[in-house]
Order: C-alpha cells, then sequence, then structure tokens
C-alpha cells in the first residue's frame, strides 16, 4: 500500500515530539504503536530520520512516510497497514534514538552512521558474516553484551551453529585459555552458545530454539539488554 492511500487519515494521528524527550522514549512508544488498530497511525516528530523506528515499527505492520520541514526537524506519519504475526526479530537498534539527549547532532551522526554500516546495499559481505565480525570484535573490546546480541541475531537470522564453532575455537586460539575460561565461558554470550547447541542435541525445532534465545538473552536480560 502506498502513502496515497493512506495519506488522508494523517490528519487523524496521535502527533508526538520526541525532540526534547528525555530518557528512553523508544520502547514506549513501540507499545502504544502496537495497540493501533489497521488504519490508525502516529506522526513522530525527530531532530533526524529515525531509521531504527522505520524498522521496528515495520515488523509490525506499518508504512511510514517522511517529510523533511527543516534543517532538524523531520515528520514521520506511521500508518499500520496490516497486523504482521510474524516473529519479532531481535534487537533493533532502538538505543541510538537516545543520542539527541546528548547532543541533536550526535544523534543524527549515530543513526546515519548505523544506516551506512547495516542497510547500506552497497556493503558486500554477507549479513551473517558482518554480524560474527562484530561479535568477534566486540569480545576483543570487552564488550560481551554487544557480542552476546550479535550471536543471537546471527542465529536467529539462519547462521548454522557449526559456524559458531569455529567461531569459538578462534576465540580460544586468538584470546588464550586462560582468557576464555575465566572471561568468555562464564559469559552469557556463551550461555547463549551453549543453549543452541544443547538444544539442538535434543533435536528441537530451529524456531523453538530462536525463541527460547529471545526469551532467554532478549532485552530484559540486565546482561543482554541496552534499553
Amino acid at each position: 500500500m502506498s502513502y496515497e492511500a493512506w495519506r488522508d487519515k494523517t490528519n487523524g494521528f496521535r502527533k508526538v515530539d520526541v525532540r526534547h524527550l528525555q530518557g528512553n522514549f523508544a520502547a514506549g512508544l513501540i507499545q502504544a504503536a502496537a495497540r493501533l488498530e489497521v488504519g490508525e497511525g502516529l506522526e513522530v516528530v525527530q531532530t533526524f530520520e529515525p531509521h531504527p523506528l522505520y524498522a521496528a515499527l515495520e515488523n509490525l505492520g506499518f508504512e511510514h512516510h517522511t517529510e523533511q520541514t527543516a534543517e532538524t526537524e523531520f515528520h514521520v506519519f506511521f500508518c499500520r497497514t496490516e497486523k504482521k504475526e510474524g516473529e519479532e526479530a531481535p534487537f533493533r537498534p532502538l538505543a541510538l534514538l537516545n543520542y539527541p539527549m546528548i547532543d541533536e547532532k550526535l544523534g543524527k551522526i549515530a543513526v546515519d552512521f548505523w544506516e551506512t554500516t547495516w542497510q547500506s546495499p552497497r556493503r558486500t559481505l554477507p549479513y551473517e558474516t558482518r554480524l560474527l565480525l562484530s561479535l568477534a570484535n566486540a569480545v576483543g573490546a570487552g564488550r560481551m553484551r554487544q557480542a552476546s546480541r550479535e550471536l543471537v541475531k546471527a542465529y536467529v537470522h539462519g547462521l548454522d551453529s557449526a559456524a559458531l564453532d569455529d567461531v569459538f575455537e578462534l576465540l580460544a586460539w586468538n584470546q588464550g585459555i586462560g582468557f576464555f575460561s575465566s572471561e568468555i565461558g562464564p559469559s552469557p554470550l556463551f550461555q547463549a552458545y551453549k543453549l543452541i547447541k544443547t538444544q539442538e542435541g535434543q533435536g528441537k525445532e530451529r524456531s523453538e530454539i530462536c525463541r527460547a534465545l529471545k526469551e532467554k538473552f532478549g532485552e530484559k536480560n540486565p546482561e543482554i539488554g541496552v534499553m
């Protein structure tokens, strides 16, 4: 459905101006959107184009139309055109929407950088490969939270667990047995890997394993979440 098909409804959309909100507003915004019926919508006002929000609401069945009215003023109209029943992809980068509370220009830079890195059609490496590179870099930098998120995303996106075997073998080789034993082994990163391998060994369906991953290693886990 194109914007023209629901354009006349936008005057009735609830307007949410998030330009100067403090704290983590993204989760509440998505919850409000999830309660809307088909044909209803929101108008979100932000200082930059909120690409991560596009992805999050698209998964709920929303289309969007964006109008830039000033250098740092974007009006985004979201209309629910269907109620999707598919499972939500894990870890949308909604924390990026909080950067404007530090500095508005920083917020735009952060979101544009994410868009270029993860959404640009110019990227050559497959998405799963880039996630594994990001995982390995995160471990090297001591960021187990990020590494855990990349592992969950890669597996949910379809990565074979045999590739994770290779990753952990290389981590042991490059980081050393001592670091692997004391830092990686007890981490949520390795616990997520163990869940995958254990449940695969039990013959469980991939969809069931993905649900278990998102439940145990999702945003509600304080060692994983960023919101």
